[in-house]
C-alpha cells in the first residue's frame, strides 16, 4: 500500500487538511529463539515492510480511525471504558491508555493506517502497528519520551489490552532498527549492539508454510516451566545461575539424575543456542556468512529434536533447503507452523525458490509463500 493511497482515503475520510505520515517495520530474527525468558540474547533487525499511518489531531477526545487493508472503521474515545471492540483497535487504544498512564497528556486524532508486513508470518505486524502509533503520537505531542519506554509501552499494549505475554524483542526491534544492521539484544538488561549485515552475493526470505498447529497444551508455557525449573536445581549448586543464560553444558550435566529427560533436553536446547548467537557475533564482525548459516541449521536442528517446535512442514523446508545448498536455514518465531528463514547465495536462488515450490506442492497440496526481505531502518516520520 503506498503512501498516495493513504492520503487519498484519508482525504475522503477527513477531509483534505492533510496529516503526517509514520511508519515503522516489521522485524525478523536471524539467531536466538526461545531464548528471552531464559534472559538471553536475540539478533533481530527491522525489514522493509512497514505499517504506514497518516495522523492528523483533531482538538476532541475522540480517536477516529480507518484500518484500510480491513476496509473497517472504529472511534472510541481515550478513558479506560472506551476500549474498542475490535482486536486492531485495541492495539491503538492501549498505546493510547499507556501513554497516558505515564502521565503524557494527549488528545484525539484522525488517522487512516495500512500495511505490507504479513499479518501470521512471524515479523511482528501487531508491534509495527504500536510502534507506529506511539512513535508519532510521541512525536505530535512533543512528550519527550525515549525510544526505550516507547518499545516498553507497546509491550504493555500487548500483556494488558490484547491479552499477549509477550517479550520485548519486537517493539526493541520496529523502534530501533537501523538499515544495513542487525541488533544483539540482551533480553535480561535491554543492551544492544548493533551488527553490519550486508551480506553481499547473498539473499534474505522467508518461506511461509502457511500453516499454524495448534496444540491442545499450552506449548509455549511448558517449555518455559521446563526452563525454568532446570534453572533452579541449577541454583542450588550454582548460586550464581539466575537463568539459563548463566548456565554452562557441564552445569546441566551434573543435575541430569535430578530432572526428567524432557526437561533436560529444553535447556540443552536453550544453552546451546545462547551459544550459537555468540558464534554468529563473532562470525558477523569477521564478515563469515558460511558459518552464520551453519549456525542459522544448528538452531533448526535444536528446535525440531531438543525444543520440539518444529513440525514436520517446517522440517520439509529445511531439509530442501540443505539440498539446495541454502547457507543457512531454521525456524524463525514460536514453532509449530510459520516460517523459515533462508540466507541464500543468489547463484542459487531462482534454483532453490523454484525446488521449494515444487516439492512443497506435491508433499502438502499448498504453495508456501515467499517473502524477501532487506534489513532496514525503524520508526520514522515519512511526512
Amino acid at each position: 500500500m503506498n503512501i498516495e493511497t493513504i492520503r487519498a482515503a484519508f482525504a475522503d475520510h477527513f477531509g483534505n487538511t492533510a496529516g503526517s505520515v509514520y511508519a515503522s517495520p516489521g522485524r525478523i530474527n536471524l539467531i536466538g529463539e526461545h531464548t528471552d525468558y531464559n534472559g538471553g540474547f536475540v539478533f533481530p533487525g527491522a525489514i522493509d515492510k512497514c505499517m504506514t499511518a497518516e495522523i492528523r489531531l483533531n482538538g476532541t477526545n475522540k480517536i477516529r480511525v480507518v484500518a484500510l487493508d480491513l476496509n473497517e472503521t472504529a472511534e472510541f474515545g481515550l478513558d479506560e471504558a472506551d476500549a474498542p471492540q475490535q482486536q486492531w483497535g485495541r492495539y491503538i487504544f492501549g498505546v493510547c491508555r499507556e501513554i497516558i498512564k505515564r502521565n503524557g497528556k494527549i488528545g484525539g486524532f484522525d488517522t487512516v493506517f495500512s500495511g505490507d508486513v504479513p499479518v501470521g508470518a512471524g515479523m511482528s505486524s501487531s508491534a509495527a502497528l504500536e510502534s507506529t502509533y506511539a512513535y508519532a503520537l510521541n512525536d505530535l505531542y512533543n512528550l519527550g519520551i525515549d525510544k526505550f519506554e516507547l518499545a516498553k509501552i507497546g509491550q504493555a499494549t500487548e500483556h494488558n489490552y490484547v491479552g499477549v505475554k509477550c517479550g520485548i524483542m519486537d517493539q526493541f526491534a520496529s523502534l530501533f532498527g537501523k538499515a544495513g544492521n542487525i541488533m544483539l539484544l540482551d533480553c535480561r538488561s535491554l543492551e544492544h549492539k548493533y551488527y553490519p549485515f550486508n551480506p553481499k552475493g547473498y539473499k534474505l526470505a522467508l518461506l511461509d508454510t502457511c500453516v499454524k498447529h495448534v496444540l491442545a497444551e499450552n506449548p509455549y508455557n511448558k517449555r518455559r516451566e521446563s526452563c525454568e525449573h532446570v534453572a533452579s536445581v541449577i541454583r542450588n549448586r550454582h548460586p550464581e545461575v539466575e537463568f539459563l543464560r548463566d548456565a554452562t553444558l557441564d552445569m546441566l550435566k551434573e543435575v541430569k539424575a535430578e530432572v526428567s529427560t524432557e526437561d533436560y533436553m529444553r535447556a540443552e536446547y536453550v544453552i546451546e543456542e545462547v551459544q550459537r548467537v555468540m558464534d554468529v557475533c563473532s562470525a558477523l564482525e569477521r564478515g563469515d556468512y558460511e558459518t552464520v548459516g551453519e549456525k542459522m541449521y544448528g538452531t533448526h536442528e535444536g528446535m525440531s529434536k531438543l525444543y520440539e517446535v518444529s513440525c514436520e512442514e517446517l522440517d520439509f523446508l529445511n531439509d530442501i533447503a540443505r539440498k539446495c545448498g541454502v547457507t543457512g536455514s531454521r525456524v524463525m518465531g514460536g514453532g509449530f507452523g510459520g516460517c523459515t528463514i533462508n540466507l541464500i547465495k543468489e547463484e542459487l536462488y531462482d534454483a532453490f525458490i523454484q525446488e521449494a515450490f515444487a516439492a512443497y506442492n506435491t508433499r502438502f497440496g499448498i504453495n508456501p509463500k515467499l517473502y524477501e526481505v532487506v534489513i532496514s531502518d525503524g520508526a520514522h516520520k515519512i511526512a
